[in-house]
């Protein structure tokens, strides 16, 4: 497995499991658990979840998937906004541990900007740091002007990745906050690389990706592990759909594999506001 290295010093694999949408339902909660299992058994150890996915149940999944292997596993949460003060940010993440049945994360996440402000969010995390309840911190859905001011405060250097959503349909972040990421070597964690399974229904790439003998989702999750400083953390709620995902990192893209995708799916001619699911 490929792997980044975070400013924390950490390294993190280039391509791991989301969890969005599992825990919600016990009928499907042991191919939730097999899944993660196989994806471990893969490489696949970055796993990423956060408190609001099925209200916490996608963390009791993952502490199934992970029991007897926590130290071969990068752990991700993240916090709700409404939960980012000082005191409810560390309860938070102590309930995250709970329910993850472990007793420190790898990297914690603000899942996305609220009214609390973003010094006292930081200031919560590197509580949680020094205490060894997580080993680095970051923010998800945040654009290059959200970044600007939290890496002024204190501690906001320390911040370790900026997951956002970013796939062939959503290249906004192309135009700034990507290079921006990559200026200050800070790495972007990508979700929904399929767009929730709307972009496998693209006629342009599945004929791309018939022509290289791959399916779409390959060739969707192949292209965004060839962009520099990205890290991939595409859902898998089946063996097969893991499979199939842990394949995307043996597709070699050509110049013309690239072109023709720049073709199919833009890339940004002017600035574009941040994109969310």
């Amino acid at each position: 497995m490929r792997t980044l290295r975070l400013p924390s010093g950490q390294l993190i694999p280039v391509l791991g499991l989301g969890t969005w949408k599992m825990g919600e339902s016990a009928r499907f909660r042991q191919e939730e658990v097999a899944a993660l299992r196989h994806g471990l058994d893969l490489g696949m150890t970055l796993i990423d979840t956060a408190e609001m996915y099925g209200q916490g149940e996608a963390e009791t999944v993952i502490a199934e998937a992970i029991a007897g292997r926590r130290s071969d596993v990068f752990l991700v949460s993240k916090v709700y906004p409404h939960n980012a003060t000082h005191e409810r940010a560390i309860a938070a993440c102590e309930r995250s541990l709970q329910r993850l049945q472990t007793d420190y994360l790898d990297l914690y996440l603000l899942h996305w900007r609220g009214s609390v402000p973003l010094s006292e969010t930081l200031e919560a995390f590197e509580t949680l740091k020094q205490a060894g309840k997580i080993r680095a911190f970051g923010v998800s859905n945040f654009d290059v002007k959200d970044l600007e001011k939290a890496t002024a405060l204190p501690g906001g250097d320390a911040i370790a990745t900026n997951q956002v959503l970013y796939n062939l349909m959503r290249r906004g972040i192309e135009w700034d906050l990507l290079p921006w990421c990559r200026q200050r070597q800070i790495p972007v964690m990508a979700y929904s690389p399929v767009e929730q399974g709307r972009l496998l229904k693209h006629r342009p790439l599945q004929a791309l990706a018939q022509q290289k003998g791959v399916s779409a989702a390959q060739l969707a999750i192949a292209w965004l592990l060839h962009q520099d400083n990205v890290i991939v953390i595409p859902k898998a709620s089946s063996l097969a759909h893991v499979e199939e995902n842990q394949a995307a990192l043996k597709i070699q893209l050509s110049p013309e594999d690239l072109a023709a995708l720049d073709e199919a799916f833009p890339p940004p001619a002017q600035p574009i506001a941040l994109e969310m699911l």
